[in-house]
Parts: C-alpha cells; structure tokens; sequence
C-alpha cells in the first residue's frame, strides 16, 4: 500500500514537466498518509463564535502579561497579552468584544494557561483591508523583523518559537540559504498544502521578505512529491531574479522537521546540540510565510488559519479558517460532529499531536489540524522486553538508539542520558511506530528530558 502511494506521487509529480531525483534524508518511516480525506477540499470560513479564548502562552519562551482587564472593550487585532522579554510574542483578540474573564484556562498543550476569554459584541469583526504591495527589497530588514515582532508572529508549524527571533541572527551566525517547509509530512494534515493552492503569490511574497531579513541570497520551498498541484502553481509565479527555487522531496516522514529538510534542501548537517543558524540555514514553515508577508504588508496579526478537521471519527472532514481563540467544540461541531466510533481527539497530527481530554481548548496560533479516530483505528500499548531488533534504531532520522534511551529512563538511569544525546530526539515518534515490542520509547525520552530539566533549577 505505502509502496503504491509513493509510486503515484513520483508519477504524478513528474507528470508536472519537472523529472528529477527526489530529494530526501537518511532513515524515517513510510506511514499511510490518508490526506485524500481533505486534499482537495477548498477552505471554508467558519462562523464567528460568540466567545474566544485567548491563552497568554501560545509560543515558546516568557509568557505574556494580560494587557487588558475584565470589562475593557477590545478591538480586532488588539493587543491582550504582551511581554518586554525578546524570546515571547504578544497575543492579539481575533474579535472585538468584551473581556469577561483574565482566568486559568485549559491549554492544547495539557497545561492550565492563564487566558483572556473574550465575549463577542457588535462591532467590527473584519480585518484591515489588504494594502499595496511593495517590493520586498524595499522593506530594510529591521523594518520585517519589527512588523513580525509586533505582529506576534510564531512558527506556525507547530513549534510555536517566536518568529522575530528567528529573523535575528547573531552576527556570528551569517544565513546564506533560507528553506521553507512546505513538506507537510504528518498523515492527514492538509492545511499547508491548501494555503499554497488559495494563496501561493503570498508564499513567494513572504519567501522574498524572509530572506531579506536574515541577508540570505537563495532560498528553497521544500514540497513532498505528493502534491504536484502545489509545486505546478508555484512555478510560474517564480523567476530568476527570485533566486528561489522549488524542491521536491520524498514522501517520507519527518520530511518537514528542520534538520532533515536542511540535510535534503542543501546537504548540510545541523550539528549535534545545533541549530540550524550553526550551517548558514533559516527554516520557517510555509503558513507562516504567508504570515509574514501578511504582517508586514499589512501589519495584521495571526487572528485566524487554516486548520484541517479530519480523521474517521468527524462526519464532514474540511480545511476551515478559524479564527484565534474559537473552541475546538465549535470547530468540531461545524464540521458535522463525532462519527458513533469517535474516541480520541489530537490537534495536529497522529504522530507528533497532542491528544485532548477536553472539548473546551481553543485554536491557537500553532494549531493546524483537529484529528478524531475511531475505536478501529486505536490500539492500546502494551510493551514488551526490548528484543534488540534494531528497527528504532534503522527508522531513527537523528542516528539515536531510542531503545537505549527508553531503557535508561525505564530504570530512571536519568544521569546517563547526555551520554546518549537525550536533548537530539526531536520526539517524532518514529521508533515507537517501528517498534514491534511496542515500547513506548518517545514518551521515555520526554519523560527523561523533562527530568534533567527540573534537576538544573
């Protein structure tokens, strides 16, 4: 079956007029992908709610301060939450209304995070018009790195760091190569390629300014060859004096994590413990340099995105735009409701997402996907004895032995990990999926991570 997908999108990408080797990373799995449930779906706007939650941590880094108090009336776009420190991002209202409440709420992230919640009112719920566009060699790169700060801008792939931060290299650290990821590897997810079918001159816009920001020369638009529709409506919209070219990688997860799309775009190696400052690369994923362009341009917020519903277990799988802060409930409601076999629910996507106890969570900035599975298609773990096959340590993208790693957490061995590079596992989740044992070994690893960090307090 994996065999045949990825038949089919080498065809088809080579069907597009552009034969060539497709480019790719050592090791990675090739799970089923089930991405036809949304691909071709066109994104529809959602209904305004009648209450946002806007959590004061939606990145990583210092968390905000609330900017507003309970009764303030409050704007589209305002800024709610902010913080002088440079690695956070202020949050904005996605609507304008009422505070009702500055209060503990919920998080996708598992946590309780102190939140605005917003009561929608009458006024103005539109966003600013679009304004001209300038060139992007006209903006100085201060003047990118101010509009994103200010935009509150985060990665939008999932990470959450803030993206001004990115966009401020340390003299030391000169970029010459700016990647986007565009891969979009996690199963089932269909938000990026969607916002390169309904928006692709704002990704070329937004490639443009990113790289005048970091001073890099080339830049790539990484794209797995299972959507040749995106990479054959980008292609016109380039040309030589862009000096950005488009990449077709292999369907093969984690294409679109940072060092194995740097490895693929460019054949360098981020060093163990590195980033990808440290090999001249700047890596933003493909949403948030529409975010970019949109920030700069025309000094909008993220207020709302594109966010793929889907899975088995949701009765009408869409692409939707969002606004900032509406509850998954709502979400999930206008997408038809639970299928009778719905069981687990995970914004993002099955193998990095993050599963939810709660319905009341909202959209965030970083969301870019609501996955429901059914009963089917859940299996409970239950590990056994490690039986030294190797398979975690073959599917491994960052050369770990992750079943090294599990059982030194396993025996809370906690001190030996550093000998073992704990703090390269990027936790895709790769290993466990290989494991025949069913040893949940990436969950060890986080677990020893998050213990090594409390022993440094």
């Amino acid at each position: 079956m994996i065999i045949v997908i990825r038949i089919i999108a080498n065809s088809l990408f080579n069907s597009v007029g552009n034969i060539m080797e497709l480019k790719t990373f050592k090791h990675g799995i090739h799970p089923e992908y089930y991405k036809e449930l949304t691909q071709d779906l066109a994104t529809v706007p959602m209904p305004l709610p009648k209450q946002i939650i806007i959590p004061l941590q939606q990145h990583i880094g210092v968390p905000c301060q609330p900017a507003v108090q309970v009764k303030d009336e409050v704007r589209v776009g305002d800024i709610v939450g902010n913080s002088e420190a440079f690695v956070s991002s202020p949050v904005h209202t996605s609507m304008s209304g009422v505070v009702k409440k500055v209060e503990p709420y919920p998080h996708p992230g598992g946590a309780m995070v102190n939140s605005v919640i917003i009561e929608a009112n009458e006024q103005d719920q539109s966003f600013p018009p679009k304004k001209e566009q300038r060139e992007a060699a006209s903006y100085s790169a201060e003047d990118i790195r101010t509009a994103v700060r200010k935009a509150g801008l985060v990665g939008l792939g999932g990470a959450g760091f803030p993206t001004h931060v990115k966009l401020t290299p340390p003299k030391d650290k000169p970029i010459d190569t700016v990647v986007i990821n565009a891969a979009e590897c996690e199963p089932y997810l269909t938000s990026d390629h969607r916002m390169i079918l309904e928006q692709p001159e704002e990704v070329i816009y937004g490639t443009q300014l990113i790289m005048k920001a970091v001073g890099a020369k080339k830049g790539y638009i990484g794209i797995e060859a299972n959507k040749p529709n995106a990479l054959e409506i980008l292609r016109p919209l380039l040309s030589a004096a862009d000096q950005i070219e488009l990449l077709a990688l292999e369907v093969k997860y984690p294409q679109g994590a940072e060092k194995m799309l740097i490895k693929a775009a460019v054949n360098r190696e981020v060093p163990a413990g590195g980033l990808p400052m440290d090999v001249g690369v700047n890596v933003n994923n493909v949403t948030g340099a529409v975010a970019v362009a949109k920030a700069v341009r025309d000094g909008l917020p993220v207020l709302e995105r594109i966010v793929t519903v889907t899975g088995k277990g949701i009765r009408e799988p869409k692409n939707v735009l969002v606004r900032v802060g509406t509850p998954i409930k709502e979400v999930i409601e206008f997408c038809g409701g639970f299928t009778p076999s719905a069981r687990k629910i995970i914004l993002g996507g099955p193998m990095m997402g993050i599963a939810q106890t709660t319905l009341d969570v909202p959209v965030i900035k970083a969301t870019g996907g609501i996955l429901i599975l059914t009963d089917e298609e859940i299996s409970e773990l239950k590990p056994h004895t490690c039986i030294h096959c190797g398979k975690c340590v073959h599917a491994c993208p960052m050369g770990l032995i992750p079943s090294k790693l599990g059982a030194l957490v396993e025996r809370e061995l906690y001190e030996k990990l550093p000998e073992y590079n704990v703090n390269d596992c990027m936790e895709c989740g790769c290993c466990v999926y290989v494991c025949p044992a069913k040893r949940p070994m990436v969950h060890w690893i986080k677990v020893g991570k998050a213990v090594l960090r409390s022993r440094k307090k």
